[in-house]
């Protein structure tokens, strides 16, 4: 059954059928208005070039020529500027930040700014509420590589005000420091609409982002997109790349909805997580691809400061029809999720090449706010995913990552700095060319994982399996065709589950 997910004045995307994961089970030609739009072979379908306050039907034929149809409204809207108009040269050559910067800045409640094929070389741009940003076929945003050039935005600016809120900008790996803005940032904006198909490119290869990323120059590294406290953000059809780091990162906002994106990074670029939403509420992101050099999706609740300060979760979280090439981890939750992580579902999504493919990771030191709960992971196809599930309590990260205090196996004081894993639910996943192991789960000694539910899902090995660490800590060591190991867990239910190629028990202890 088709469903219209999102429209905006000038682009739409559709749900083709819900059956299938980022690919429908069968290709299916498309017709808009009359208009043959070709054949389609995934399950969400962006469309653009439309037409402000328009009724459109959508005429979608499948192989044996059954026909469905749907009907959606554009949205209004109010004036179109032209970045061409406001001096964007888009030659590639001439600094077109000022300009492009003028027209956002000027766009009135209600309207786009038009972004026509070209190359516009820029630094960061930031957001207005009530506007449109559309970048058209062959328009590309090359993002300046001299970092000087790039404002610093603080990590913490103290309330004059006593007992005052504090105003937090800049964030990195889950707190509050100074950041370099991002391509495009949002601070406390609303109703935003940013629409594709054009590409925004970070160009980290031609600076010197990834070099010795490890060392802070000046502040640490931006985004490609980064939200701070929106609401009502839209993003459409774009195409991610080249991230100096994280490529989109919302964090402390609502309602945001994600469609049809594209991200991109070598497998070898540091942090270039594909998204990562942070602290946020209502989140919806279908139709998405990732291949990049770390998690593709990593859901987060920063580290303990934040997690003590403002105990803001990140929930009600719906990843769907989207794949995940390559990358550490397929979907991942942590490892900063100090404010707690709940109801996220995560289906009908194809993972293909992850280390890691479904993986949940926190560690000691968290907080008594970090629990992790109503985590539901259905209808996901995998190919050749080293170790399909992770639940890990003792993620060696942070400098004291491989200390006793994270990683040992006795029990520990349960206080305020203890996390919590909750209830994890694997429904109909389906593994092919599996290498380590099925699952590994990790509990506290102090604090168990609650509840692990596997159900109705089928794995297999690769005929020549490479040896992997399933889980990063300590003691865990490589492995190949192993079933599910677990250890502190408090319920483990497996149902209707077949393991095909497994050396040893299905089910173990460590």
């Amino acid at each position: 059954m088709m469903k219209c997910l999102y429209a905006s004045a000038r682009s739409a995307s559709v749900l083709l059928g819900e059956t299938g994961d980022y690919e429908l089970p069968r290709p299916v030609s498309l017709r808009l208005n009359g208009r043959d739009m070709g054949r389609e072979s995934r399950s969400v379908r962006s469309f653009y070039g439309l037409w402000p306050d328009t009724e459109y039907t959508l005429a979608c034929a499948a192989e044996n020529g059954e026909t469905e149809e749907l009907t959606f409204r554009t949205g209004p809207e109010t004036h179109s500027l032209n970045v061409r108009r406001f001096g964007a040269a888009g030659d590639g050559d001439h600094d077109d930040t000022a300009a492009l910067q003028a027209a956002i800045l000027c766009c009135p409640a209600g309207g786009r700014v038009l972004i026509p094929a070209g190359n516009y070389k820029t630094g960061p741009l930031f957001l207005k509420s009530h506007v449109t940003v559309e970048w058209q076929e062959g328009a590309v945003f090359s993002l300046l590589t001299d970092r000087s050039r790039f404002p610093i935005l603080p990590g913490v600016t103290y309330a004059t005000a006593e007992g005052g809120p504090d105003y937090l900008l800049g964030s990195w790996e889950g707190n509050p420091l100074d950041s370099f803005a991002s391509a495009l940032t949002g601070i406390g904006v609303e109703d935003v609409h940013l629409i594709g198909p054009g590409v925004i490119d970070g160009r980290a290869p031609q600076g010197d982002w990834w070099q010795n990323h490890k060392i802070k120059k000046g502040a640490y590294r931006g985004r490609l997109l980064y939200l701070r406290d929106c609401k009502n953000i839209f993003v459409q059809g774009l195409t991610f790349r080249n991230s100096p780091a994280w490529n989109l990162h919302p964090t402390f906002s609502e309602n945001l909805g994600f469609y049809s994106i594209n991200v991109e990074a070598p497998a070898v670029s540091p942090n270039t997580d594909g998204f990562d939403p942070e602290s946020c509420a209502h989140v919806k992101l279908y139709g998405a691809r990732f291949s990049v050099g770390d998690d593709c999706i990593a859901i987060k609740a920063g580290k303990i400061y934040m997690g003590q300060t403002y105990h803001v979760p990140c929930r009600d979280i719906e990843i769907a029809w989207c794949a995940m090439l390559d990358g550490h981890g397929g979907v991942t939750i942590g490892s900063e999720m100090a404010g707690g992580v709940d109801h996220v579902r995560v289906h009908h999504c194809l993972m293909r090449g992850n280390d890691r493919g479904l993986r949940v990771k926190t560690r000691r030191g968290r907080g008594k706010y970090a629990v992790v709960d109503d985590i539901r992971f259905e209808d996901v196809r995998m190919e050749g995913v080293k170790a399909p599930l992770v639940v890990n309590s003792m993620y060696f990260c942070d400098p004291d990552g491989h200390t006793p205090y994270v990683q040992s196996r006795e029990k520990q004081p349960v206080d305020d700095t203890t996390p919590t894993i909750g209830s994890v639910t694997f429904e109909r996943v389906q593994a092919a060319d599996c290498h380590a192991c099925v699952g590994y789960i990790l509990g506290l000694p102090e604090r168990p994982v609650r509840h692990v539910t596997v159900r109705d899902c089928c794995f297999s090995f690769a005929p020549s399996p490479t040896p992997m660490v399933p889980a990063m800590a300590e003691g865990v060591e490589p492995m190949t065709n192993r079933g599910v190991i677990a250890q502190f867990v408090d319920q483990l239910t497996i149902e209707n589950v077949t393991m095909q190629g497994i050396a040893g028990e299905q089910i173990s202890g460590v």
